[in-house]
C-alpha cells in the first residue's frame, strides 16, 4: 500500500488488478469500490444527468468486469476502464439520436429539471458566478462535445490524466490537446451566450431573435443565438473577464453518487452470502445495488481517501438472493390467438373483420369526410379548403361511416369534448390525424374539473393523437363498445392518461399506445396513472404493444373491473418515482396492477408476455383479486417490491420470469406455479440479452409497434418475447 499526503492508505492499483485477476477474495470488491465514483461522474456529467445514467453506469462496470482477465497490463486499467465509460456513453448517445428526431419528447425520457445536469452541479454543488455560468453552458454543447467535457473535468480535478483521456478518445496526447482546445472556444462561445440570455437587461437584438424560441437548448437556436452573439457588439462585450476553463473546472468536485449507486459490499455494515466475496456474484447480482432508483436510505456511509472527503453516499440492504434453483428445459406457455384490430377503412368502405391481421399503416388517413385544423374556423363547411377549428364540432357533425381528420399542430380548446355519435358495425367511425401530420391537443385551459374527451360511443376507430396537460383525466371511455384506439401518447396529465369504465365496457381494443408521466401534484405519488380498465363491466377489452412510464402512479391499473381484460406484450418501467422532486412523496406503484377495491371482484384477467421493471411497488400485483388470474411468460425485472405479488387468489403461473426485484413471489395457497424461474433453475440477469432499457424506450416501428430491443430477451423460454412477433 501506498500514502498520499494523508494517513489514509492509497492501494497499489497495478497489484490490486492483479489480485483480482487472480480471484483474491476482495480484490474485486475494492477495485469497484475504488472506481465506481470515476464512472459515475464521467458518465453522469456525459448524459446531462439524464436517467439512464445508472443503466449506462451498470453496463460500463459488467464489462469491465467482464472484461478483466483480457487486460494485459495491469498498470493500463485506468486507462482501459475510462475508455470502456466513454464508449459506453458514445453507443448510449448514438442510440439516442436515433430515436430523438422523429419522437416526440414521450417515447425516451428527456432528463427533468430535477435531474438536469445544470441544475443538479448548481444546486448539489451551489456553484455560483463564472461556475455556475460554466455548467449552464453544458446545455448548448452537442454529445461529443459533452463527452469530452466530462473527461476535460477529471483531468482538471486530478482522476484521470492526459495520457488516460487521449487513451479514452483513442488518440494521441497531441491530437487530445489540439481537441481540447477547439472544444475550450466552443464553451466560452457557449458561456457568452449563457450571459447574454442571462443579462438584465437584455440586448433588444436578442429579444427579438428569441421571441419564438421555446428555452430548448438545440442545435439550431445555437447556431442562430451565437451568431447574433458573436456579431453583436452589446452582447460581445460579456466575453470580457471570462475565466479559463480549467481553473473553474479544478473548483468543481465530485458529484455525490445516487442512493441507486451505492456499493455496500465495500464496507462492513453489509453482509454478503457466506463463503463469497462481493466480486464473486457480482455478474449475478450487480442488480441489486442498481435495482431501484428510488431506494430509501438505511444506513449513511462517509468515504475518506487521502485524508480527504470526497463525497458521501446513503446505502440500502441487498434483496435477498432467491436461492438455487432446478429446472430442466423449461418451455413457453402456450400462445391464445387474441383478436385483431379492424383496420383503418376509408370513409367510402367498410371495416374489416376483427380477424383481420394486418396492421394499419402508421400514418393517418389520406382523406376524410370531416376536416379540423388549429387555424380553422366553426362557420367553415368542414372541408380540406375550409376545415373546423374544434374538435367539438367536429363530432358534433359526425354520421356512422365517415372520418375525422385533424389537421398537424396545437388545439388548445377551453371547454371539454364529449363524443356521443356512434357509428355501426359496417360504417365505423375514424378519428385520424391527417397522413403524416401530427395533432396535438393541449388541454390545459379545460377547467380543472372537467376531463379533456369524454367518449361514451362504439364502433369508433381513433388513432394518431397526442393529448397533454388535462389537469384532470384526459381520455375517459364511458361505457365503451367495440372502439380501436390505437397510436396515441397521452401524457403529462393529472389523473390519468387513458381511462376504460363503466358497465357495458365491451370488446375494445387498446393498440400500440404510450402513457407517461402523469402526476397529481395535490396527492403526489399516489394519483397520476398511465391506462386504467375500473369501475365497471364488460368482456372482449384487450391492451396490447402498450407503454406506460414514468407516471406518479401505477402504469396498467385493473381495478374494480369485473370480468377478464387480456393484457399482452405491454410494457410498464419507471412507475412510482419521484421526477418531480416533491416532498412527501409516498408512491408503491406497480407496474400491473390487477384488481384491488374492497371489496375486489374475483376476476380472471389473462396477462402475458408483458414486463415491468424500474417501478417502485410490485411488478405484477393482484391488488387483492381473489380470481383465478393467469400469467403466462411474463417479467418482472429490478422492481422496488416483489417481482410477482399474488398473494390473494388461486393464480395460474406459468413461464415467468422474476429476476433482481426486492423480493421474487409471493403466491397464495391454492396458486399453480409451473415452469417460472423461482421454481427450479439456476437463474441470473446472465439469461438477459441485455439488461440495459435504451432501444426498449427509443421510438416505435414505422408501424407502431414496440421498438425492437434485445433488452430482457432471452433464448431460455421464460419471461416476456419482448416483441410481438415473438412466440
Amino acid at each position: 500500500m501506498e500514502t498520499s499526503g494523508g494517513t489514509q492508505p492509497v492501494p497499489n492499483l497495478a497489484a490490486l488488478v492483479s489480485d483480482a485477476r487472480a480471484g483474491k477474495p476482495h480484490a474485486l470488491d475494492e477495485l469497484i469500490a475504488l472506481h465506481l465514483p470515476l464512472v459515475y461522474n464521467l458518465v453522469g456529467r456525459a448524459l446531462n444527468g439524464h436517467a439512464d445514467v445508472d443503466d449506462v453506469v451498470q453496463e460500463t462496470m459488467l464489462r469491465m468486469v467482464r472484461g478483466l482477465a483480457k487486460l494485459r497490463d495491469p498498470q493500463r486499467f485506468r486507462s482501459w476502464l475510462v475508455a470502456i465509460a466513454y464508449r459506453q456513453i458514445h453507443l448510449y448517445l448514438r442510440e439516442r439520436s436515433r430515436a430523438w428526431p422523429r419522437v416526440p419528447d414521450a417515447a425516451l425520457e428527456m432528463p427533468d429539471p430535477g435531474s438536469d445536469f445544470a441544475e443538479r452541479t448548481v444546486t448539489e454543488l451551489m456553484l455560483t458566478g463564472q461556475r455556475r455560468e460554466l455548467a449552464e453552458s453544458a446545455r448548448w454543447l452537442d454529445d461529443a462535445d459533452r463527452r469530452l467535457l466530462s473527461l476535460w473535468w477529471q483531468e482538471a480535478t486530478g482522476e484521470v490524466n492526459r495520457h488516460e483521456l487521449a487513451a479514452a478518445l483513442g488518440v494521441s496526447p497531441r491530437h487530445a490537446a489540439v481537441r481540447l482546445h477547439r472544444l475550450r472556444a466552443r464553451l466560452d462561445a457557449a458561456r457568452c451566450l449563457v450571459r447574454a440570455l442571462r443579462a438584465n437587461p437584455r440586448c433588444p437584438g436578442l429579444t427579438g431573435l428569441t421571441e419564438d424560441w421555446n428555452s430548448q437548448a438545440g442545435p439550431l437556436w445555437r447556431k442562430r443565438l451565437n451568431r447574433h452573439v458573436r456579431d453583436c457588439l452589446q452582447c460581445g462585450q460579456l466575453r470580457a473577464g471570462l475565466l479559463p476553463p480549467e481553473d473553474l473546472l479544478l473548483g468543481v468536485s465530485y458529484l455525490p453518487l445516487p442512493v441507486s449507486l451505492a456499493v455496500p459490499a465495500a464496507w462492513a455494515q453489509v453482509a454478503v452470502p457466506a463463503g463469497q466475496s462481493f466480486g464473486q456474484w457480482l455478474l449475478a447480482q450487480i442488480q441489486g445495488f442498481i435495482h431501484s432508483k428510488t431506494a430509501v436510505a438505511a444506513t449513511a456511509v462517509t468515504i475518506v481517501t487521502g485524508g480527504t472527503l470526497l463525497f458521501a453516499v446513503y446505502q440500502e440492504p441487498l434483496p435477498e438472493s432467491p436461492g438455487p434453483i432446478a429446472i430442466a428445459s423449461p418451455t413457453a406457455a402456450p400462445q391464445a390467438t387474441a383478436a385483431q384490430p379492424p383496420a383503418v377503412a376509408s370513409p367510402s368502405s367498410p371495416a374489416p373483420s376483427s380477424a383481420a391481421t394486418q396492421r394499419a399503416p402508421l400514418t393517418g388517413v389520406a382523406s376524410a369526410d370531416i376536416h379540423v385544423a388549429p387555424g380553422g374556423s366553426d362557420t367553415g363547411d368542414g372541408s380540406l379548403a375550409k376545415p373546423y377549428a374544434t374538435l367539438s364540432k367536429a363530432v358534433a357533425e359526425v354520421q356512422p361511416g365517415q372520418t375525422i381528420a385533424l389537421r398537424g399542430g396545437t388545439y388548445l380548446p377551453s371547454e371539454p369534448v364529449v363524443i356521443e355519435t356512434s357509428g355501426e358495425p359496417q360504417r365505423r367511425i375514424t378519428l385520424s390525424n391527417y397522413r403524416d401530420e401530427r395533432p396535438v391537443i393541449d388541454a390545459s385551459r379545460v377547467p380543472a374539473d372537467k376531463w379533456m374527451i369524454t367518449h361514451q360511443a362504439g364502433y369508433w376507430t381513433v388513432q394518431g393523437l397526442e393529448i397533454k396537460h388535462s389537469r384532470s383525466h384526459a381520455f375517459v371511455c364511458r361505457s365503451c363498445r367495440h372502439n380501436v384506439l390505437q397510436r396515441l401518447s397521452i401524457h403529462d396529465n393529472v389523473r390519468s392518461a387513458l381511462t376504460l369504465r363503466d358497465p357495458g365496457t365491451v370488446g375494445n381494443l387498446v393498440l400500440d399506445s404510450d402513457f407517461f408521466r402523469n402526476y397529481d401534484p395535490a396527492d403526489p405519488g399516489t394519483a397520476g396513472v398511465g391506462l386504467a380498465v375500473k369501475f365497471g363491466s364488460g368482456d372482449g377489452n384487450v391492451v396490447r404493444g402498450c407503454r406506460a412510464f414514468h407516471n406518479a402512479d401505477v402504469g396498467f391499473d385493473i381495478g374494480y373491473f369485473e370480468r377478464p381484460v387480456t393484457l399482452e406484450h405491454n410494457w410498464s418501467y419507471g412507475n412510482g418515482v419521484n421526477r418531480w422532486g416533491r416532498e412527501g412523496w409516498r408512491s408503491n406503484a406497480d407496474g400491473f396492477l390487477l384488481g384491488g377495491g374492497s371489496p375486489a371482484p374475483a376476476v380472471a384477467h389473462v396477462v402475458r408476455h408483458n414486463a415491468a421493471w424500474d417501478n417502485a411497488g410490485h411488478g405484477f400485483s393482484d391488488g387483492a383479486n381473489p380470481g383465478t388470474l393467469r400469467l403466462d411468460n411474463n417479467t418482472s425485472f429490478r422492481n422496488g417490491a416483489t417481482g410477482f405479488h399474488l398473494p390473494t387468489g388461486a393464480a395460474a403461473v406459468r413461464g415467468n420470469a422474476s429476476i433482481a426485484n426486492r423480493s421474487t413471489v409471493t403466491a397464495g395457497e391454492g396458486s399453480r406455479s409451473s415452469s417460472n424461474t423461482w421454481d427450479g433453475g439456476d437463474w441470473s440477469i446472465a439469461m438477459f440479452q441485455s439488461t440495459v432499457p435504451i432501444t426498449a424506450q427509443q421510438e416505435r416501428q414505422p408501424d407502431g409497434r414496440l421498438p425492437s430491443t434485445d433488452f430482457l430477451s432471452s433464448s431460455s423460454g421464460l419471461g416476456a418475447s419482448m416483441s410481438l412477433d415473438g412466440p
